[in-house]
């Protein structure tokens, strides 16, 4: 799937800003979705793949990174979703099939751990399946 590791801490970044962008689709990222994103990369994305970041960690703990790096920013999620969508439009080959699913997954879970999906998020996510679906 990922065949370097420059590409394999890409992809990981950008699911980070990808995963922000559904936290913050409605101008607010809670604590649940925090804690929601932090069991999905620990319980389903470190099985992904072996690929390390230059400290030797897990290159999936980059979701974890970038996600709090954003967050701390506290900046508007769309910017982060086009930039998603740039780095899947450049490297669509790197998304096969289970992929694509664990990433909606991951993003459905992180938009229903507080109080539901609400319609900013929940657009996000049709976006997203539209971008896949393209």
């Amino acid at each position: 799937m990922l065949n370097s590791e420059k590409i394999a801490n890409e992809f990981y970044q950008n699911l980070g800003k990808l995963f922000y962008a559904v936290a913050m689709a409605d101008h607010n990222v809670r604590p649940k979705e925090v804690e929601r994103l932090r069991k999905y990369v620990r319980q389903y994305w470190l099985e992904v793949d072996k690929f390390e970041d230059e400290f030797h960690t897990d290159a999936a703990y980059q979701i974890e990174i970038v996600f709090d790096w954003l967050d701390d920013e506290e900046k508007d999620g769309e910017e982060y979703f086009k930039e998603f969508k740039e780095f899947y439009m450049e490297h669509h080959e790197k998304f096969p099939e289970t992929i694509k699913e664990l990433i909606v997954e991951t993003a459905e879970s992180i938009a229903s751990s507080f109080a539901g999906k609400n319609r900013s998020e929940m657009l996000t996510i049709f976006k997203l399946k539209q971008l896949f679906n393209h």
